[in-house]
C-alpha cells in the first residue's frame, strides 16, 4: 500500500502537477481547487476523502477501508516530500507517463486488497455488485472532474490532456487488477475427493460430472470451477497438491449468470 501511494504522488508531483494535468476522481477535484486557489493539494487530497471512507467502511469493511486510509495518509505525506519538478516540456508525454505511474500505484493498492481512496472506493462498491472493468469505470465517473477542468480554467488543452492520463492510469489498473475477469477451470482427475477438499476451500462452488477416458477407458471425474482470474494462481497450486496429474483445461468466461459470490 505504501509503495503504491509513493507511486501515485510521484505521478503527481513529477508529472501531472507541474503540467496542471488533472489525475481525475477526488485527486483530480484536489488539484483543480489547489490550482485556483492555491492551496496545499496533499491536505486537500486527505480532507475531501473523508466521506467515502465512510461509505466504504459501511459497505466494503474495516479492511479495505483502512488499508486506503493508509494509502491516503501515505500520499498525501509523500506529496509534502516528493520534489514538484518537471521532468519534461511536452504536456502530453507528462500526461502519459503521470497516467503510468499513478496507474501503477493504484492497481497495486487494489491487489493489495485496499484502494488510494476517492473514487476507488465508489468503483470497488460498484465492480463487488457488477462485472464491470474497474479501470474503464473510474475513467467513466472522472470524465466530469474534466469537464470541470475545462470550463472553470477556459483551457480545453488541458482537459484533453487529463483525458489522456485518464485513460492511460484506466488501461494499467486494468492490467494489474483483473478480479472482474472469470476464468472456468475443467479439471479432469482420479483423485475426485482430494481435488474437492481441496477446491471447496476457495468458497467457489465445484460441479462434478462421471468421465471416461477414451483411450485408457479409464474411470475419472471432471470438476467445472468458475473464478476470477486473480485468484487463478492459488487454484493452480491447489490443483498441484491434490492431483499433479491432473488434466487442467482453464478458459476465459464471457459471463456468469446464477449465484456467483464478486467478494
Amino acid at each position: 500500500m505504501s509503495a503504491g501511494a509513493v507511486l501515485v504522488a510521484s505521478g503527481f508531483n513529477a508529472f501531472l502537477i507541474p503540467h496542471q494535468v488533472l489525475s481525475g476522481g477526488v485527486s483530480g477535484i484536489s488539484m483543480l481547487i489547489g490550482y485556483i486557489t492555491g492551496l496545499n493539494i496533499g491536505w486537500l487530497y486527505f480532507v475531501l476523502n473523508a466521506p467515502l471512507f465512510i461509505w466504504g467502511w459501511i459497505v466494503l469493511g474495516k479492511r479495505f477501508v483502512g488499508l486506503s486510509f493508509v494509502s491516503v495518509v501515505v500520499t498525501a505525506l509523500a506529496l509534502q516530500f516528493v520534489p514538484e519538478i518537471r521532468f519534461n516540456q511536452d504536456p502530453i508525454l507528462a500526461a502519459v507517463f503521470g497516467g503510468v505511474l499513478v496507474g501503477l500505484g493504484t492497481g497495486l493498492s487494489f491487489r493489495a486488497g485496499g484502494s488510494t481512496g476517492g473514487f476507488d472506493i465508489v468503483g470497488s462498491i460498484v465492480t463487488r455488485r457488477r462485472d464491470f472493468p474497474l479501470g474503464g469505470l473510474l475513467f467513466a465517473l472522472n470524465g466530469g472532474v474534466i469537464v470541470a477542468l475545462g470550463l472553470s480554467l477556459k483551457d480545453w488543452d488541458l482537459a484533453l490532456y487529463s483525458m489522456i492520463s485518464l485513460f492511460v492510469t484506466g488501461r494499467i489498473i486494468d492490467v494489474i487488477h483483473v478480479r472482474h475477469i472469470k476464468i472456468t477451470a475443467f479439471i479432469v482427475t482420479t483423485n475426485k475427493d482430494q481435488m474437492l477438499q481441496k477446491l471447496l476451500g476457495t468458497h467457489r462452488g465445484v460441479t462434478v460430472i462421471d468421465a471416461q477416458g477414451a483411450y485408457t477407458q479409464s474411470e475419472k471425474y471432471l470438476l467445472m470451477t468458475v473464478t476470477t482470474k486473480y485468484e487463478l494462481t492459488e487454484l493452480q497450486k491447489k490443483i498441484r497438491e491434490a492431483d499433479p496429474n491432473a488434466f487442467v483445461n482453464i478458459v476465459e468466461t464471457a459471463g456468469v449468470m446464477g449465484l456467483f459470490r464478486r467478494e
